[in-house]
Order: structure tokens, then sequence, then C-alpha cells
């Protein structure tokens, strides 16, 4: 009887950039959450795009934030839970995490 395959020879898993665009919105969604709690306007969901660059992956995220705010306090939020959350739920070293504020999004406050 033999031992279980090495690593090597059990083969890959590929994942899809959809999937790293999929969980990266979602925790900038998540990141986000906060901010936005008690406004009765709310930004747009975040558009992602990633690249995969041999065996790390780069991810730009562009994201409305409510106005006033601390905008930078909140970026790096995004910033640290997207890079966090696509290495931990998919293994892949990131590389570099961009968050794009694409508008800011006044009143709204209840």
């Amino acid at each position: 009887m033999t031992g279980p395959a090495a690593p090597a020879a059990r083969g890959r898993i590929r994942i899809s950039d959809r999937a790293y665009a999929r969980i990266a919105a979602r925790a900038a969604t998540e990141a986000l959450a906060g901010a936005w709690a008690g406004r009765s306007l709310r930004g747009a969901l975040p558009t992602v795009s990633v690249s995969v660059p041999g065996s790390t992956v780069r991810v730009r995220i562009e994201v409305e934030l409510p106005f006033p705010s601390d905008l930078a306090a909140l970026a790096r939020a995004v910033r640290d839970r997207v890079g966090a959350q696509v290495k931990g739920l998919t293994g892949t070293r990131v590389s570099e995490v961009v968050v794009v504020v694409e508008r800011l999004v006044t009143g709204g406050r209840s």
C-alpha cells in the first residue's frame, strides 16, 4: 500500500479572476458598511478589476464614499480588508490593492 501522492502530483487549483473580484467586492462592501450606517443615500457597489501575474494577485477597486467622513481611513480599511479576505479565502499572496475613490456621496444623514 502506498501513501498519499506528493503535493505536486495531486494537481492544481486555478481560481478565476471573477472569483477574486467577487471576494474583493464583498470585502470592500463589508469594510464600508459602518460608514454608510444611518444614511438614507448609499454609494454604488464597488467596481473591481484584478490581474494575476504569476502566483500573486493585484486588485484595483473603485468605491464611492460618504462625505463628510475620514476618507483616508475608509480607503485604508477597504485596502486592508480586501487584502486579508483575498489571501485568507484563496491562499494567494496579494501584491497590491489600489483603492480609487470614484465619487463622494453627500447628504443622506438620517
